[in-house]
């Protein structure tokens, strides 16, 4: 039964007998038509996963209100929708079947209809349908508009022909573009803007037959099909139709070898001839074209031969399919050559329309054409946050990207794509990959080897699936918490994020590039240059953001000493790519003020290129050239003439092309820059192997979300954990031991993982595979009672944990001020208080920054800052239960108020509830010995110091560390915290005599 008769109840069925005789009347094999909406109460006002309407708007004045109102007038029935709208950004309603049950198939319909009132506004009215995906706010979105230019009811058609594939549609994109029917999730409207209005709307149902040309369709196996100079090809022509019944008329194609850039009876051997798919043939037979290519011995670009297909009784392909003599015998096709030659080879060849396609990136999903890749020559594409195939598995990435390859080798000189994506931690746009806990966590393991080996987990899975670029690491040190992405910093201090760097070589490998054409490595992008973790609170002037996307105002030493630093230790490292910062950089006293770091030649080209000789290319953020002043050639020359070498245009890239090219002719943009430009993205192309090794290499994909790799994310989490307060050694825990576990965040892997899981902003509930806290705690053995809300009764319980903190934002829709404070929760706040006043109590902040908890210090028995652990909560449950000991510590200053914001290691005033560095252990016996101990630990330190010994120094300093915390307790007071943070500094930086130092002082000020 289909899944659309399920809508239609015996009352239903009644009220349509009169339709159903219409329709029989209108012609025997004429179906009925088959409702979608009635308005008569049988879908009611709600939304997914439940079937039901609902309304959206740009913000919370612009979705519109909506009615089931009894009209005498009802075209059908006795109720209509209605609804009234004063729409400033955009709004209107949708209609979203159940998400809990199969999708609608209207396959076999020529179209949709309803009755609409018209106010003869002469407004046009979008109307979308969706088709594909999981449900319908997972869907494609195809779409067509009617006007508003009559009054009264009036039956709007619209075949399924007329809807057109939305391409600027997010966060799914493209699934495959085709508008299947088969799996129907809906329909929504969209409303005019800037007017005050009133509608009416009745009666959506299917109507009509779709004719074989709907649902029959010829396809080919590949648009694109290369072949050796020489050798034959042999392209597959196939009759499908929807729901795989036979065709019921006949199927021709005549073909014919026309056009491209291949000479016939030279190049290839011209064909020409006629398939005929009789009636009653099975859908998805197929049939073979040969074209054979001739050799000519002299080295050439690639040539092309399309097929002209002309197609009779069915739907003919969206585009000819072509057959492509592979470029050959020419210089920078010889991998024996040094990439230095092979790249002046190539770019000596290349015209300027060429050219510009390398320097252009674009979304994946804007691609609605995929002739475009060709016909722009496009350098470049990218998956979004949770812009990914469907489904959303290994094998489809692969596929996916694969297609998106075949299409560069129509061009010239089949110069490959290098796609990106934005695998933060982890390959997160991946459902089923191993999630690492964000760079905040991997700040407090101070770990550098860690750091490495989750860098290199994280390419290993990134490559599986036919990607060889990833957007990270940030390199931001984060100043201020109230910013939306200090999660994705290392920390506040500079010296600590250097050391984490190692992450570059566990994506990338050796400095020198020679290992990126291994399947397990990928290119790094080091971000945002520069100073985007500086910018000032109210700066930003992006949408409701707060502080990201703002100024950064700093001296010329505080740029250098904080900023810029974590990217000259990149350079060094060999960083192939570095992304500049939506933000502005004001550098007091230069006389330039604020300018936005995308048109900061003095930065890019000066110091970046010039001083710190970075050689790979520098790539633009998302649509970040917009922002720039001035017009669109502006944006374009500005952004380019300050060393920008590839734009992020995710959905302009025909717009960019065009005006890039038009200002390399004015002489606006110099052909030397471009060159450069050019260079710098072939050459990590070359280094990359994908000349050699276009497609994907899966080899690696049974290891994604492999034991392996969890033991490493679980490691990471572990070492992650920061201990801020145990009173009376309350952790470890013990297994004998009954655990009351509540909060929010103890059973949400969603909220684990935080933001860039999945989807750029993330989500709660289960979007992944993983283990919650609370799934690792009864993994580890504990006994364990959950009750979220601390509703189930408390008594006998030996100890509670209590799992709090955030939920999922990316960017600045996590800036606090914008919907966002550093507050727990009315609900968490609740929880801690039951729970700690029944029975000791542990309480775990899940977050991406530190949370105020000052008001409920003294009632926390035990205090963890989590983080966003990722994936392996197993981790955490391993230092609760004491599998491993507690050894993280703050990688930034954990405030007081919100007032003391910003607050960071090393301000004059620094007065936090824990400093910068601070983490107490468990497992692990502290020194004894008090003042005594110091001073030996000094002469260690001092010694070690001379010997330039790491091995001996950072040994000695963590000791004292240890001792000294054990002496400042829970009485933390500026006198201690100050010298205490500075300490962990000089640490980081090689000083550890100096850090001993001060690690006494911190040691005499607590008395």
């Amino acid at each position: 039964m289909r899944r659309t008769a399920l809508l239609v109840s015996a009352a239903l069925l009644t009220g349509l007998l009169p339709l159903a005789s219409a329709s029989a009347a209108a012609g025997a094999d004429e179906p009925a038509p088959v409702p979608v909406d009635r308005f008569e109460g049988e879908v009611p006002f709600a939304g997914q996963p439940a079937d039901g309407i609902f309304t959206w708007g740009s913000d919370s004045d612009d979705p519109p209100r909506l009615a089931l109102t009894a009209r005498t007038d009802a075209p059908e029935g006795d109720k209509v929708l209605t609804g009234s709208y004063d729409i400033s950004g955009y709004g209107g309603f949708t209609h979203d079947f159940a998400a809990a049950l199969p999708a609608h198939d209207w396959s076999a319909h020529k179209g949709i209809r309803f009755w609409w009132e018209g106010r003869g506004s002469g407004k046009k009215i979008s109307f979308e349908i969706k088709d594909g995906g999981a449900h319908g706010e997972a869907s494609e979105l195809w779409t067509t508009s009617f006007a508003d230019d009559f009054t009264g009811w009036k039956q709007i058609e619209i075949p399924f022909t007329d809807f057109t594939y939305r391409t600027d549609y997010q966060p799914v994109g493209g699934i495959d573009q085709v508008l299947g029917l088969t799996q129907m999730w809906g329909y929504a409207v969209t409303l005019p803007v800037g007017v005050k209005g009133e509608f009416a709307m009745d009666g959506v149902e299917l109507y009509g037959k779709a004719d074989q040309s709907l649902r029959a369709s010829v396809t080919t196996d590949a648009a694109v099909h290369p072949v050796k100079e020489g050798g034959t090809a042999d392209v597959r022509v196939s009759v499908a139709t929807t729901g795989s019944a036979p065709i019921d008329e006949p199927v021709t194609v005549a073909y014919e070898s026309t056009g491209g850039t291949a000479d016939p009876d030279k190049d290839y051997t011209p064909v020409r001839g006629t398939i005929t798919f009789p009636a009653g043939t099975v859908s998805g037979t197929s049939r073979t074209i040969h074209v054979r290519t001739l050799k000519d011995r002299s080295a050439e670009p690639a040539e092309t031969i399309p097929l002209k297909l002309t197609v009779t009784g069915a739907k003919a392909p969206a585009e000819s399919p072509q057959v492509v003599v592979d470029a050959h015998g020419l210089p920078y096709l010889d991998p024996k050559l040094p990439v230095r030659k092979r790249v002046a080879d190539l770019v000596s060849r290349m015209s300027l329309e060429e050219k510009a396609g390398q320097m252009t990136q674009a979304e994946r999903g804007a691609v609605t054409a995929q002739g475009d890749i060709a016909a722009y020559d496009l350098g470049s594409l990218l998956s979004g946050g949770g812009s990914t195939p469907t489904p959303n598995t290994p094998a489809a990435w692969a596929k996916m990207i694969d297609g998106f390859q075949l299409r560069t080798q129509a061009t010239r000189f089949q110069i490959p794509l290098i796609y990106g994506v934005d695998a933060v931690h982890g390959h997160n746009n991946l459902v089923g990959s191993t999630i690492m806990p964000h760079n905040i966590g991997i700040g407090a393991t101070r770990d550098p080897e860690l750091a490495e080996r989750t860098g290199a987990v994280t390419a290993s899975e990134v490559r599986a699936t036919g990607i060889p670029w990833d957007f990270a690491p940030c390199l931001c040190v984060t100043r201020d918490e109230r910013w939306g992405r200090s999660y994705e910093s290392f920390g506040e201090d500079p010296a600590l994020v250097q050391s984490m760097e190692t992450v570059i070589q566990g994506f990338q490998g050796r400095a020198n590039g020679s290992d990126l054409d291994r399947d397990d490595k990928v290119l790094a992008t080091a971000k945002h240059f520069v100073g985007d973790g500086g910018t000032e609170y109210g700066s930003s002037t992006t949408g409701t953001y707060k502080t990201d996307q703002g100024v950064t105002k700093v001296t010329r030493q505080q740029l250098e000493a904080v900023h810029l630093a974590p990217f000259g230790t990149a350079v060094d490292r060999g960083v192939g790519t570095v992304m500049p910062s939506y933000s502005s950089l004001d550098i007091l006293g230069d006389g330039q003020g604020a300018v936005k770091m995308h048109a900061r030649a003095d930065m890019i080209n000066g110091v970046l290129k010039g001083r710190m000789g970075f050689d790979g290319f520098v790539i633009s953020d998302w649509n970040a050239i917009d922002q720039l002043p001035g017009d669109y050639a502006s944006h374009v020359r500005t952004s380019v003439n300050a060393g920008l070498d590839m734009m992020m245009v995710p959905y302009s890239y025909k717009d960019f092309t065009a005006t890039l090219i038009d200002e390399a002719k004015a002489g606006r943009i110099s052909g030397k820059r471009i060159d450069d430009a050019v260079s710098r993205i072939l050459t990590q192309k070359f280094r990359l192997g994908l000349f050699e090794h276009p497609y994907a290499d899966t080899g690696g994909a049974a290891d994604i979300g492999s034991a392996q790799h969890r033991a490493v994310a679980r490691q990471a989490a572990a070492e992650s954990q920061v201990l801020l307060k145990n009173d009376g050694g309350l952790l470890p825990l013990k297994k004998s031991q009954k655990v009351y576990v509540a909060g929010s965040n103890a059973d949400d892997i969603g909220n684990q993982t935080g933001g860039w899981t999945i989807t750029w902003q993330g989500s709660s509930g289960k979007i992944t595979d993983g283990t919650t806290i609370l799934d690792g705690m009864r993994r580890a053995g504990g006994d364990v009672t959950y009750s979220k809300d601390a509703s189930a009764p408390t008594a006998g319980y030996d100890v509670g944990v209590v799992v709090v903190g955030e939920t999922p934002y990316a960017e600045g829709v996590g800036d606090v001020g914008n919907g966002n404070d550093l507050e727990l929760t009315a609900a968490d706040k609740a929880a801690v208080d039951k729970v700690c006043a029944a029975m000791k109590c542990v309480v775990l902040t899940v977050s991406g920054r530190p949370q105020l908890i000052g008001d409920r210090l003294a009632e926390t028995d035990a205090l963890v800052a989590s983080w966003l652990p990722g994936t392996e909560g197993d981790g955490v449950a391993d230092v609760l239960y004491g599998k491993r000991s507690f050894t993280g510590q703050l990688p930034v200053t954990w405030p007081k108020s919100e007032s003391q914001l910003p607050i960071n290691v090393g301000d004059t005033a620094y007065d936090p509830q824990f400093p910068y560095g601070w983490g107490l252990t468990t497992l692990t016996k502290v020194p004894a010995g008090g003042s005594a101990t110091l001073r030996a630990l000094a002469l260690v330190a001092t010694a070690a110091d001379r010997a330039g010994s790491a091995a001996a120094g950072r040994p000695a300093v963590t000791k004292a560390r240890l001792l000294v915390q054990q002496r400042i307790g829970t009485t933390i007071t500026p006198a201690t915290a100050k010298p205490f943070a500075d300490a962990d500094h000089l640490l980081l930086t090689g000083h550890y005599a100096s850090a001993v130092a001060k690690l006494k002082e911190a040691y005499e000020a607590a008395g």
